[in-house]
């Protein structure tokens, strides 16, 4: 745990180290075991999800005249929020004559088609019904039962975050592969440091799963942050549902701390070319009293966590598609 000034134990969150040589590092490969990933992403894929899928960050949906659309698993989904600020979800295609709901207008929490004006409160109207969709305060789910075939749960499986006071960005990308391959991303930490030696020095994965109960992959790895500045952290990967890998900081600075990796689907299955969205939850704490400045400074730092965020899938969907289309053409080694 990170103490602070006048706790004799308190250290400070910056550790020195010269930049690494990135050929001298010890290689990884006969760790990072194709057999030991394939096994964990086989244990994801069979956790329950209960069809919920997140579409976009709770800020992303605004109260205001304009909806918000996303496709999952080839279905249009469209969403907004009430005069009160409760989130509506169901088809994005207008009953009537196959509008695009996304594109109409909400008008006093209203959604109203700008094709011939059906006017929809999020009750089911017209042929029109709606889905069931949660807003956890940084994320919104949607809950699609015809997509995820999976015995419906009430609420998504949100994973443990931050208690209040943390700061959060969500960052979004698209890439053509499945979310299984994002996920398989995930579940492969070994990568971090070849892969992203801009972002990761010093990686060294300590534990990984036994399938036997302790499903989590253990990592020590220093996060570069000013040139040869590093913040040492100790993390565990674990993946509560088919779609999602969470990493949560354990040890050092910002402890707690959580990245939510979510994989939503957005062409049906079977797709000769399936795309599958990105959507990380960064969800930063610390107990260091210059972190209420960070809190207050949120609107400016979120940008900066999106555009790092960014950087590192700019190369992990290389990474996820590259696995797709050698799985997808029998290629894949793994």
């Amino acid at each position: 745990m990170t103490r602070r000034p006048d706790d004799a134990r308190w250290t400070p969150p910056l550790r020195f180290r010269r930049p690494p040589d990135w050929a001298r590092q010890q290689p990884s490969w006969r760790q990072a075991r194709p057999a030991l990933i394939a096994d964990a992403l086989k244990r994801a894929s069979a956790r329950p999800s209960g069809n919920w899928f997140v579409v976009g960050a709770s800020r992303d949906i605004r109260a205001g005249e304009r909806p918000y659309g996303r496709t999952v698993g080839g279905v249009e989904v469209v969403l907004w929020r009430g005069e009160d600020g409760t989130p509506h979800a169901g088809s994005g295609i207008c009953p009537h004559l196959g509008a695009p709901l996304r594109d109409s207008r909400v008008v006093c929490g209203t959604l109203v088609c700008h094709w011939h004006g059906l006017a929809l409160d999020g009750a089911p109207f017209a042929g029109w019904e709606p889905y069931p969709v949660h807003d956890d305060g940084v994320l919104v789910w949607v809950r699609l039962d015809e997509v995820g075939g999976e015995e419906p749960l009430e609420r998504p499986v949100v994973p443990r975050r931050p208690e209040a006071g943390a700061l959060d960005a969500v960052f979004t990308a698209v890439g053509t592969c499945e979310p299984q391959d994002v996920v398989a991303n995930r579940l492969d930490p070994w990568h971090g440091s070849w892969f992203h030696p801009y972002s990761f020095v010093d990686l060294k994965v300590v534990g990984s799963p036994d399938g036997d109960g302790d499903d989590a992959f253990v990592v020590d790895v220093s996060f570069r942050a000013l040139g040869s500045w590093v913040v040492p952290v100790r993390a565990e990967f674990t993946a509560p549902d088919p779609r999602t890998v969470l990493m949560r900081i354990t040890e050092g600075e910002g402890v707690t701390s959580v990245v939510e990796t979510h994989a939503t689907p957005l062409t049906a299955e079977g797709a000769s070319r399936p795309r599958t969205a990105v959507v990380e939850a960064i969800v930063a704490a610390s107990d260091r009293r210059g972190f209420a400045l960070a809190r207050a400074a949120a609107p400016a730092l979120r940008p900066l966590m999106r555009r790092t965020a960014g950087r590192l899938w700019r190369d992990d969907l290389a990474y996820a598609e590259r696995r797709w289309a050698l799985r997808s053409t029998g290629r894949f080694p793994g």
